[in-house]
């Protein structure tokens, strides 16, 4: 007489399998890239990180039972790194761009006119193209004192400026997935900075990004909004630097109705009501979605 198994569904969890009953989720998403770095003292603002959402009214995704790991991207360090990207499922939100010209989710700013930096041009965004887009391009720099151009925009937000002197961040896009009671902005462009360290540097985009250094450090992008570092001037009061900055890292939200079951890891990965019901998972590093 064959032995017949005594593994309930606990043991076939264990297994790698899942529970009985156990279907597939359709969830909403808000993936937010890691924000560019700077580019080094002459750069303009970096780029904030792709900003791709469902949240409300889009193609939400449906996730299959089982473990889906999910990344959030980190910043870029400043001294020219673009950002990383964020993950979930089949979308991906890329990096932003340097604050020297670097495309991107969303391109970084030109930077000052010089014979090391020859190139004032705003970098492209929404690099790799995405529909809609996941982002706007840099500001131009400027071939004169004071010059410097804003850093890119978020998407879904604004374009960011160049001109005359420096240029602030492009904005970035509001969000309520989270069910807070206001809507949470993501994805600033970092501020431009002057060719003189004797004019301020410009604000940062609503959404993260970073404002312009003059003199002193530039500010770096905020953590967890993809927002873009803030630009360095070609002087201080004293010799150059680097002055390198980071971007804001990255960000990823998922949401799914009352009735869904599922599990997020590590622990400084949460799970939280909405008002009307929904579960809303919220990523701030890298880890995994368990259904």
């Amino acid at each position: 007489m064959p032995l017949l198994s005594t593994r309930g569904a606990a043991s076939a969890k264990g297994f790698g399998l899942t529970a009985a009953g156990a279907g597939p989720i359709d969830f909403d998403y808000l993936v937010v890239a890691g924000g560019g770095g700077n580019g080094g003292y002459y750069s303009g603002g970096a780029g904030a990180g792709g900003y791709r959402t469902s949240f409300p009214g889009g193609t939400k995704i449906t996730v299959l039972p089982g473990v889906t790991p999910i990344t959030v991207g980190a910043g870029g360090s400043g001294g020219a790194q673009p950002g990383f990207s964020s993950i979930f499922s089949t979308i991906t939100s890329d990096g932003g761009g340097v604050g020297a010209g670097g495309p991107g989710g969303s391109g970084g700013a030109g930077n000052h006119a010089a014979p090391e930096f020859p190139v004032p041009q705003g970098g492209a965004g929404n690099t790799p193209p995405t529909s809609p887009p996941q982002g706007n391009n840099g500001g131009n720099g400027t071939n004169g004192f004071p010059g410097g151009g804003g850093g890119g925009g978020g998407g879904g937000g604004a374009a960011a400026v160049g001109g005359s002197g420096p240029g602030p961040g492009g904005a970035g896009a509001p969000n309520s997935i989270t069910g807070g009671p206001a809507p949470v902005f993501y994805a600033g462009g970092g501020g431009g900075t002057s060719g003189s360290a004797h004019l301020n540097g410009a604000p940062g985009g609503v959404g993260g990004g970073g404002r312009g250094a003059v003199p002193g450090s530039a500010i770096p992008g905020d953590v967890n909004t993809g927002g873009g570092a803030g630009g360095v001037p070609f002087t201080y009061v004293g010799p150059p630097t680097n002055n390198p900055t980071s971007g804001g890292s990255g960000i990823v939200v998922i949401r799914a109705p009352s009735t869904a079951k599922f599990t997020v890891s590590p622990g400084t990965n949460t799970v939280t009501t909405a008002p009307n019901g929904d579960k809303v998972g919220t990523f701030t590093v890298s880890g995994n979605l368990t259904i």
